[in-house]
């Protein structure tokens, strides 16, 4: 495993708390790449614990919604990681800012694997949390992995779809696809010949006055005091364009109708994405399955909004189904 310089100093975008111990760990998937994760143990705890990997979202690092997710379950009792995932934040990977719907789903299984051999966790009593983009990773995750005992998915996005079909299903025709294709298979050549790689996506920045609503919602996260993290690649640039095409060509969740384990699905009334939330309900079967619409809430709000994000819910749910 990859030898790994990471921060040791505290730079979350939300403060410490007392009530748990931090430490920063690593980790490998099964593509060789070395995995930075922050753990998060509560105090004065003994024996066995349940376990909770947590990422997300999209573009997004540890030091934010996801670190803050982890360090709350904490608090409720449960070891927690945060991971970054490959090629993003800390973790390693080359080139760098690359998303995969494999390599992606892998880390969460990698994350499994990691818990599953603490002295202090019970591998029988393993969960993950996904958040956003990461939501669907985590779902397909789901699908595969048996071990992973109950996922929640907050605010999800399947980036697949997205990717595919664009933003509520506008672009989802042959043509469209087409051009897209093209276009990205013209920037490798360009990015072969420069030695580079070109970026895409992330946060727009300077914010334009006729931006949609979850466009500002984006921005009054990643690109203010509340949410802004140097390594975050919404908060500066984006993903490498080209890694796009992957998620053009490998859709994600298409065993998500055969997942036995519990899931929940947590979105916003309000938020933009609720439509991928709502399709991946449809097709769990089960009665260890729920979808769950917080009145009045935004997309963004699932990510650091204290008060609106369902924490007894999500400890409730843990609880029963990690026990």
């Amino acid at each position: 495993m990859e030898k790994m310089n990471l921060t040791q100093e505290w730079d979350k975008v939300f403060p410490k708390s007392d009530k748990v111990d931090h430490k920063k760990v690593t980790f490998h998937n099964r593509y060789g790449i070395t995995l930075a994760a922050d753990m998060y143990t509560p105090k004065g705890t003994e024996g066995k614990l349940s376990a909770i990997a947590v990422s997300g979202p999209f573009g997004a690092v540890k030091e934010q919604s996801s670190g803050l997710y982890a360090q709350k379950m904490a608090e409720l009792g449960f070891l927690t990681i945060a991971f970054d995932p490959s090629y993003t934040g800390e973790s390693s990977g080359t080139p760098r800012y690359v998303a995969s719907p494999d390599i992606n789903t892998e880390d969460f299984c990698a994350a499994v694997d990691f818990l599953s051999v603490q002295e202090n966790v019970d591998p029988e009593r393993i969960g993950i949390i996904g958040i956003c983009g990461w939501g669907g990773m985590a779902l397909n995750a789901a699908a595969i992995d048996t071990r992973i005992k109950a996922t929640a998915a907050m605010t999800m996005y399947d980036m697949t779809r997205v990717t595919a079909n664009g933003y509520f299903d506008a672009e989802d025709s042959e043509q469209a696809r087409f051009e897209k294709k093209k276009a990205m298979n013209a920037q490798r050549i360009e990015d072969y010949k420069s030695g580079s790689y070109a970026l895409a996506g992330g946060v727009v920045d300077p914010l334009p006055e006729d931006a949609p609503q979850f466009v500002k919602d984006y921005y009054a996260y990643y690109k203010t005091p509340r949410g802004y993290h140097p390594r975050s690649l919404n908060s500066n640039g984006g993903w490498n364009m080209t890694s796009s095409l992957s998620f053009l060509n490998m859709p994600i969740l298409q065993y998500s109708n055969e997942i036995r384990s519990a899931v929940l699905l947590v979105h916003g009334e309000k938020a933009h994405s609720r439509y991928f939330s709502e399709t991946a309900y449809s097709k769990l079967t089960g009665d260890n399955k729920e979808l769950l619409i917080i009145p009045g809430a935004n997309h963004t709000d699932l990510y650091d909004q204290m008060d609106i994000i369902p924490f007894e819910k999500l400890n409730a749910f843990f609880t029963e189904y990690l026990r």
